[in-house]
C-alpha cells in the first residue's frame, strides 16, 4: 500500500507562518518599553491576525481588520505618541480604587472566553446556526450587512457613540491626577510666610544677577548689603561650571566703603574721649 501523505493547505502553511509572527509581536508590545516599539507591534500582530482571516476565507473581517485596526486605530495611536512624546513615562498612580483588581479579573475571563472558543474549533465543532444564517442572505458578508444595517442598525450606532465616550471618559480618568486645584492669591501668601517660619525661606523673588554689583551679567552674583553673595542670584549651572566672576574684585567697593564708616566710627569714639 502507497502511504498517503496530508496534503499541506494555503490556510495551514498561513497558521504557521503568520501564528508565531502575531505571538511574537504581542509579546514585544508587553515587553517593549518604548511607545513607538510597541505600536510597531500592534501593527505587527493586527497584520498577522489580518492574514489569518483571509486564510480562512473571511474577506470581510480582513479587509476590516486592515482598514479599521491596522488603517485607522493604529494611526490614532501613532497620533497620541507624537502628541504626549516618545521620552514621556507612564503614570503609576491608581486614580481608580480597585481597578487593578478588576483589570485581572476581566483579564481572566476574556482569557476563559478565548480558551473556550479555541477548544471548540480544535474539537471540530462548528458554532451552531452559522452556515444556516449565511445561506439566508447569500453568504457571510451580506449575512452580516444585512443584520448590522437592518435589524441592528440602531445598536450599531449606539455602540459607535459609546465608544467614542469610553476613549473620551478614559482620557479623563487617566489625566485625572495632573487636574490640579487653582491657588489664590491670599493661599499662595500664607504657603510663603509658612514656608519662611518653618524652613526659612525667604518669602520675597529671587535676586536678580549683579544687584548691589558692578556689573548686572548673568555670571555676576549679586551682593548684599554687607558684602556676602547672594548665591540664590545665580545658576547651579554656572556654579558648577566655574563661570561665575570673582567676588573678590566685587567686594573691594563695598569692603572700602565699610573700611571708611570704621575709621570714622573710630574717630568719633576718640574725640568723645
Amino acid at each position: 500500500m502507497i502511504p498517503m501523505i496530508p496534503l499541506v493547505t494555503a490556510s495551514s502553511v498561513a497558521f504557521w507562518v503568520c501564528g508565531p509572527i502575531a505571538v511574537l509581536c504581542a509579546l514585544g508590545l508587553l515587553l517593549a518599553r518604548k511607545p513607538v516599539h510597541a505600536a510597531i507591534s500592534v501593527a505587527g500582530v493586527m497584520i498577522a491576525i489580518a492574514v489569518l482571516y483571509a486564510a480562512q476565507d473571511a474577506p470581510f473581517l480582513f479587509v476590516i481588520q486592515i482598514v479599521v485596526y491596522t488603517g485607522a486605530i493604529l494611526m490614532m495611536f501613532l497620533f497620541v505618541v507624537m502628541l504626549v512624546g516618545v521620552d514621556s513615562s507612564d503614570s503609576v498612580v491608581e486614580t481608580l480604587k480597585g481597578h487593578r483588581i478588576a483589570s485581572t479579573l476581566v483579564a481572566i475571563g476574556l482569557g476563559i472566553l478565548l480558551i473556550s472558543a479555541v477548544g471548540q474549533f480544535t474539537l471540530g465543532r462548528e458554532p451552531a446556526g452559522l452556515a444556516e444564517a449565511n445561506d439566508a442572505y447569500g453568504g457571510n458578508i451580506q449575512s452580516l450587512a444585512a443584520l448590522l444595517f437592518t435589524k441592528y442598525v440602531f445598536l450599531f450606532e449606539a455602540t459607535a457613540a459609546l465608544l467614542i465616550t469610553a476613549a473620551v471618559g478614559a482620557m479623563l480618568l487617566a489625566h485625572g491626577e495632573r487636574l490640579k486645584k487653582k491657588v489664590s492669591q491670599s493661599e499662595q501668601l500664607e504657603d510663603r510666610v509658612r514656608s519662611y517660619a518653618e524652613d526659612g525661606v525667604s518669602p520675597t523673588p529671587l535676586p536678580n544677577s549683579g544687584v548691589f554689583a558692578r556689573s548686572n551679567a548673568i555670571s555676576t552674583p549679586a551682593l548684599l548689603p554687607d558684602g556676602s553673595v547672594a548665591e540664590k542670584s545665580v545658576s547651579r549651572t554656572l556654579t558648577m561650571r566655574g563661570a561665575l566672576v570673582n567676588v573678590e574684585e566685587l567686594r573691594s567697593a563695598t569692603n572700602a566703603a565699610y573700611a571708611v564708616l570704621e575709621a570714622r566710627d573710630a574717630e568719633i569714639e576718640g574725640d568723645d574721649e
